[in-house]
């Protein structure tokens, strides 16, 4: 799989290019993660916008993480959500929804790095906290080489998006609005 200019290697060759939990995960895939792919960047372009302009990867072949908090009575419960980065995630209707939840935000962003244990503009939902559902957006789950985040602003992952939709956590819904 090549996308962009970068120069991907296989993941779980990389661990020192992945954040703990991601190397866990992905070490614990089937395969061994065989068929996701992780690059080197700069961090100062971790960022979506930077990063594609940089590294002549287009936008809808990247792919956003975003952690929300979702709220029913006094309980917190958490959620990723993948959605393509031409596209936003409907946090206040379907994701609300799905969750079963009263009220749905974007979780704060010292509060996503505190439970993921990665580093913010490179949260991924491999590796995230047991329990933690992953919603990935169909166009995602459909795409044939999708960039993610890799825990860590000084790496990206390369996979298909049936790997994401593959996950035991993962559930596929129409995310975006």
């Amino acid at each position: 799989m090549s996308i962009g200019t970068l120069e991907w290697a296989e993941a779980g060759q990389r661990p020192d290019l992945l954040a703990e939990p991601v190397a866990r995960a992905v070490k614990g895939l089937a395969g061994g993660g065989a068929g996701i792919r992780v690059a080197e960047i700069d961090p100062a372009l971790a960022d979506t916008a930077a990063f594609c302009e940089r590294y002549g990867v287009r936008m809808d072949e990247s792919a956003n993480c975003v952690i929300v908090a979702a709220r029913r009575g006094g309980e917190v419960r958490y959620a990723a959500c993948m959605v393509l980065a031409t596209t936003r995630a409907d946090v206040n209707g379907v994701v609300r929804r799905h969750l079963e939840a009263r009220k749905a935000s974007f979780a704060p962003q010292e509060e996503a790095v505190r439970l993921t244990g990665m580093e913010y503009g490179g949260i991924t939902p491999l590796g995230l906290p047991e329990g933690w559902p992953v919603l990935v957006d169909e166009a995602v789950a459909a795409h044939p080489g999708v960039v993610i985040g890799s825990g860590v602003r000084h790496s990206k992952l390369a996979l298909p998006g049936a790997t994401l939709a593959d996950l035991e956590i993962a559930q596929v819904l129409r995310l975006a609005n």
